[in-house]
């Protein structure tokens, strides 16, 4: 959304974040819905993420408001391709198999989620791209039930960022009535089509997607 908001519709990329966040709290609620359905949600997991993640949140929002364009873009462009990395190699890595609902997988959680509120207000992403695999190699989680709990905690994390970079005046509120009803539609058949992907098919789509997003980032030219 975020390229194409800038790309194509010229919205300057504050403006795109901003907005991005609004309509991603749609997509959380479309998508866990899909993924709960289908018994690969985490409600638990869910909330120790959202629980952290809503409170860092706002900071991000407020530090993206204070950047530059071209820092923004040529920071997370760097973070993406390192976690497309990540998840390509996750078979090779060692990691846990599983750990049982004890402190040490709720502190990972919680720590997740620090990070990912951060980057969900500060880049105006769902925060999936810390949330899935930090669950999937730190945590145990298989990358359906990661990607099904990311999406449930997103939403109110979301929320509290897209609230903040709306008192920035980093909203659209105009394209709202357009992109959401797509989010919509679109998230149903993304997370239907996503529960019948073998793992180790999903893990690569994922992670070409998050490269191609990423070289564009990297590619932003420094102004003169």
């Amino acid at each position: 959304m975020i390229p194409l908001m800038t790309g194509v519709l010229r919205l300057t990329q504050h403006q795109a974040h901003g907005t991005s966040l609004v309509a991603l709290v749609f997509t959380g609620i479309a998508g866990a819905l899909t993924y709960a359905i289908k018994g690969t949600v985490d409600v638990p997991a869910a909330a120790a993420l959202a629980t952290t993640a809503i409170i860092t949140a706002r900071a991000g929002a407020h530090f993206a408001h204070s950047l530059p364009e071209w820092k923004l873009k040529r920071s997370f462009g760097g973070f993406l391709i390192l976690v497309s990395l990540l998840m390509l190699v996750k078979p090779y890595l060692p990691h846990v198999a599983g750990l049982d609902n004890g402190w040490p997988k709720i502190m990972i959680l919680l720590l997740t989620g620090v990070f990912t509120g951060f980057l969900s207000g500060m880049m105006g992403v769902g925060g999936g791209t810390i949330m899935v695999p930090a669950m999937v190699l730190l945590a145990g989680f298989s990358q359906h039930l990661a990607q099904g709990s990311s999406l449930l905690a997103m939403v109110p994390a979301g929320a509290v960022g897209a609230y903040t970079h709306a008192k920035l005046e980093n909203v659209k509120s105009g394209l709202l009535a357009g992109l959401i009803p797509g989010i919509l539609i679109g998230t149903y058949f993304g997370s239907t089509l996503a529960l019948r992907l073998p793992e180790a098919t999903l893990r690569v789509i994922f992670a070409i997607v998050l490269i191609w997003t990423g070289v564009k980032y990297l590619r932003t030219k420094k102004p003169d």
